[in-house]
Order: structure tokens, then sequence, then C-alpha cells
């Protein structure tokens, strides 16, 4: 009999519990059935402005496009900015949505601001990538294929990729180095590979008693006849200084950037036989030792 009572109380307090969820979730409906009734004009013009709001920010997003494709931009960039423009269009059309119906959104727009910053400290390192990858996409200082020197590290080596995060670089041993957008973005950079000609400069001593005029006309016989120099451009062959043991001569001449290595490589040797060949020193330290000989030290003795 005690546990047929016990049976029938815990079958009636699931039926009270069940008729009081039902009571209570009718009166939810009954509520917002009765708002959305009397906020009906609202709505209305809340989902007009949805509508129109959508329509609007896909016309603004396919002029951008455009643009975009006009400027040559990269496309990673382009793509990472028309998503970005286009979330925060959503978010702006729903923001206007929620105030014509009536919503408050002063509360939940400072919610959404400390969590934004809250997010961007905790990405701090993240998020400054990302700013110097957009940067460098859209500035260009450098693009795939360019040789450059980082000045922070001095890393340097030819541009292989370019992502949103990180840039990666082949040196001449064939490693590959990832260096973070952020560090690239922040710091100076020598782009070797940018201009189309660059100046080869060659420095080699050379003896005082050096005929200059001779060593000129050799110099100069060995750049005209090399079809890798630009001949229209400046030539230069001088004297750069006074050294201990001699003068150091300078060779400047201008070279396509393609050529610029094997020139300098081969003008060197060049210069080197030349030099050999016509007697010309390229002096380097020594040191002469005169010897004194003492005569009959054991006789001045006596």
């Amino acid at each position: 009999m005690v546990l047929a009572k016990h049976l029938t109380d815990d079958v009636n307090d699931i039926a009270k519990n069940a008729e009081e969820s039902a009571g209570l979730l009718k009166e939810t409906l009954d509520s917002l059935i009765g708002w959305l009734v009397s906020k009906t004009g609202s709505v209305i013009v809340a989902i007009i402005v949805i509508l129109a709001g959508m329509k609007l920010v896909s016309m603004f997003l396919k002029l951008l496009k455009r643009s975009f494709e006009r400027s040559k931009m990269e496309e990673s960039v382009a793509g990472f900015l028309l998503s970005a423009i286009r979330i925060m269009g959503y978010i702006l059309v729903f923001l206007t949505a929620a105030t014509v119906v009536g919503f408050e959104v002063t509360s939940f727009v400072t919610i959404l601001g400390t969590a934004s910053l809250s997010i961007g400290l905790a990405l701090q390192g993240a998020l400054s990538n990302l700013a110097g990858g957009v940067l460098i996409l859209a500035l260009k200082p450098f693009q795939i294929g360019d040789y450059i020197i980082e000045n922070n590290k001095n890393n340097e080596g030819t541009v292989v990729s370019i992502d949103i995060f990180y840039t990666r670089l082949c040196t001449p041993d064939n490693r590959v180095v990832v260096i973070p957008n952020g560090i690239l973005a922040d710091n100076s950079l020598v782009n070797l590979t940018n201009e189309d000609k660059r100046r080869v400069e060659i420095k080699i001593s050379i003896a005082y008693n050096t005929d200059m005029q001779k060593v000129k006309k050799l110099v100069y016989n060995l750049l005209n006849a090399d079809g890798r120099i630009l001949q229209e451009e400046p030539k230069d062959v001088f004297i750069d200084s006074f050294d201990d043991s001699g003068m150091t001569l300078g060779i400047r001449a201008w070279v396509s950037t393609n050529d610029y290595w094997p020139v300098t490589w081969e003008l060197r040797e060049q210069v080197k036989k030349v030099f050999d060949s016509n007697g010309i020193e390229i002096p380097y330290n020594r040191v002469e030792v005169d010897m004194l000989q003492v005569k009959c030290i054991k006789e001045q003795e006596r």
C-alpha cells in the first residue's frame, strides 16, 4: 500500500509539473504572438530593411570587386577585404533591423566591443601579422620572385610565397626561411631585384708606382668588350682610396639585374688576368728586413 501511494504521488507531481510547463509555454507563446501582433508593422519594415540592406551590400561588393580587379590587387587581399566588408555590412543591416523592431542594441554593441577588445589582445601577434600581410599584398614592396634582405635579422632569399600571415624565402643554399609579415611590415628591407638594372662595383689594390693611364685604358677596354654591360650607362674607373701598401682602384658599370652576379665574378677574373699579363702589381702587406752584418765583433771585444 505504501509503495502504491508513493507511485501515485510521483505521478501526480509529474503531471503537475507538466501542466505548469505547458502553462508557462502557453503564456510565452501568447506573449510572443501578442508582441508580434503589436509589432506587425515594425517587423514588416525590419524584413524590408534586411532584404534591401543585403541587396545594397551585394551591389557594393560587386563594385569593390571590379575596382580591385582594375587596380590588379592580389586575389588573396581582395578576397580577404571583400569577406570582411561583407560581414561588417551584414552586421550593420541586422542591427538596423533590430533597432526598427524596438530592440535595444546599445548593450549588444557594448558587449561586442568588449569581446572584440579581449580577442584582439589575445591575438595581438596574429592580428599584427594579418595586418602586415594585407599591407604587403596591397602596397607590394616586394613580389614573388624578388630577392630581398630584411634588416631585422638579416635574413635574405628569393620570395617564394606571400601568405596572409607569413612570407617564405628560399635562400641561395636552398633553405626556406619563414618570416612573420608583421616583422616585414614594421622594419626596413632591401629589394635587390625590384629594378631592371644594377650597378656593379669592384675594388682592387694597385701599387703606387702604377701608370694610371695604362690601367684605365686596360679596364675600359674590358668594360667596352663585355656585351652584358650597358654601354649607354656611365662607366667609371677611379682611385677610391690611398692605403698603406698601395692604392684602391674603383670600377663601376651598369648591367641588367639578372647579369649582376655573373658579370661581377667574371669581371674580377678578367681584371686579374689583364693586370698579370701587363705587369701591373697588385700589392699585399709584406715586411722587408735588412740584415746588418757586424764584422769582427770578437776583434773589437779584444
